[in-house]
């Protein structure tokens, strides 16, 4: 009998990369690749641990797909991921419905858990945390066939006071660049047009191997690659983007113009408490030396927000930094109380009524700076990676300016046929918040 294996996957991109592993290993060992939970003999799901919202859904799913096991053919349900490590013990001995548990660093021995949980044992192999894969592997793309996440290192030696990750994904390990560039063609080759540079820490690539920041090298080495068009540059920690990667970025025509830049804060404060590098004067030189060396740059960060200790007062440091920038894009999230880290044991912890309403004048904040932003690019015309239709003759797709997943989109007419993956210019009409809208260019 063949079985059928399922899989979810929760959290970040660096995690779907992991489960497109798991989804390659699963295939090699012969079991079939299903996506229709009800059939699936095993449900594999990939967990998020990063923040008390990531562990409730993780949480969730767990218990909404263990229904299965009554409604459908499921006879293993397997945790695999950030939860599965952080939380082994907790999780075998209050949820019965798990068959198996695969830590981050062991998910390489999917398929013999799988067979493992079959022959009912109940498995737990959670080792030494972090897995870095290799080009050679099967992988089953999770994303659309013209873009894919490529992750470059694993883990984390930042340490700042309120993350677990270190923790969790073990420390800073870069992957070969060789092996990084053969994967690159490889997916390339079976028509990835834009590939996603991702890792806790992007700009920390290659010291730990090479001695040095060996991005802008790698970075280089994908250019030649044929057939790939956009190069996107995710989590890029501040105080390792040098000129060198900025001067890379600027005179390059397949790097996008966009930077996931997460800052966190800006109050010196509140990012010495964080245990972060860099002060508010850093970020705003930062700022000004990536907008004039790469005209048209769109910059994304993430803000924390009832930080332990934060007063008003430096809460409105925030505020005014962002008045003052004005990002493109930002994420704003309240501060997640994680056991383990330093932060956790501090006094001055802020009540959750002040964290949420902080949170929500910041991103009323953001809201009219993208607007703003997004209003300035009515009447011009933009290249847009399509990606789906809509109603009638509505296409969406992205520009350069927008991640996939956490970006706006646009959405525009056209008077003819085009294709997912294709990429088209679009006159824009009009703006919204997050998104714009306008119709194919004559």
């Amino acid at each position: 009998m063949t079985f059928k294996i399922g899989l979810v996957s929760l959290g970040c991109s660096k995690n779907l990369v992991d489960s497109e592993i798991m989804l390659g290993l699963i295939k090699d060992s012969g079991f079939l690749i299903t996506n229709r939970e009800q059939e699936a003999d095993v449900l594999i799901i990939n967990t998020c641990s990063f923040i008390d919202q990531a562990k409730e859904e993780s949480i969730n799913t767990i218990l909404e797909l263990a229904r299965y096991k009554v409604d459908g053919n499921c006879r293993s349900i397997i945790v695999a991921g950030c939860l599965a490590q952080r939380y082994p013990q907790e999780l075998l001995q209050e949820m019965p419905e798990i068959d198996g548990l695969v830590g981050t660093g062991s998910i390489a021995e999917i398929a013999g858990v799988i067979n493992r949980t079959l022959a009912g044992e109940r498995v737990a192999l959670v080792g030494l945390p972090g897995y870095l894969h290799h080009a050679e592997q099967t992988r089953i793309q999770a994303t659309p066939f013209y873009t894919a996440y490529l992750k470059i290192a694993e883990g984390c030696d930042n340490r700042c006071s309120y993350c677990v990750i270190p923790d969790i994904r073990g420390p800073y390990r870069s992957r070969e660049m060789e092996d990084i560039l053969e994967e690159a063609a490889g997916l390339a080759g079976r028509g990835v047009k834009e590939l996603v540079l991702t890792a806790q820490d992007t700009t920390l690539y290659g010291k730990d191997i090479y001695s040095r920041l060996a991005l802008p090298d790698l970075l280089a080495g994908m250019e030649r690659i044929e057939g790939l068009l956009w190069l996107r540059i995710l989590y890029a920690y501040p105080s390792y983007l040098t000129d060198k990667l900025i001067d890379t970025m600027a005179k390059s025509s397949k790097i996008c113009r966009y930077l996931d830049l997460p800052l966190q804060h800006a109050s010196d404060t509140i990012l010495r408490r964080m245990n972060r590098r860099g002060s508010r004067d850093d970020y705003l030189k930062l700022v000004e030396k990536l907008r004039q060396s790469i005209p048209g740059i769109t910059l994304r960060t993430s803000f924390i927000v009832g930080f332990p200790g934060e007063t008003e007062a430096e809460f409105q440091e925030l505020l005014d930094f962002m008045s003052q920038v004005k990002f493109d894009r930002a994420g704003v999230f309240v501060y997640s109380r994680e056991e383990g880290t330093a932060a956790a044991r501090v006094t001055g912890q802020v009540p959750e009524d002040i964290k949420n309403e902080r949170r929500e004048r910041a991103m009323g904040l953001q809201q009219e700076i993208s607007l703003d932003n997004n209003r300035g690019k009515v009447g011009k015309t933009v290249t847009v990676l399509v990606e789906g239709t809509g109603d009638s003759d509505i296409y969406e797709g992205r520009t350069e300016s927008d991640a996939p997943g956490i970006d706006g989109k646009v959405f525009f007419k056209a008077n003819k046929n085009v294709n997912c993956g294709d990429f088209v210019r679009v006159l824009i009409k009009d703006a919204s918040w997050y998104d714009l809208n306008g119709k194919l260019a004559e």
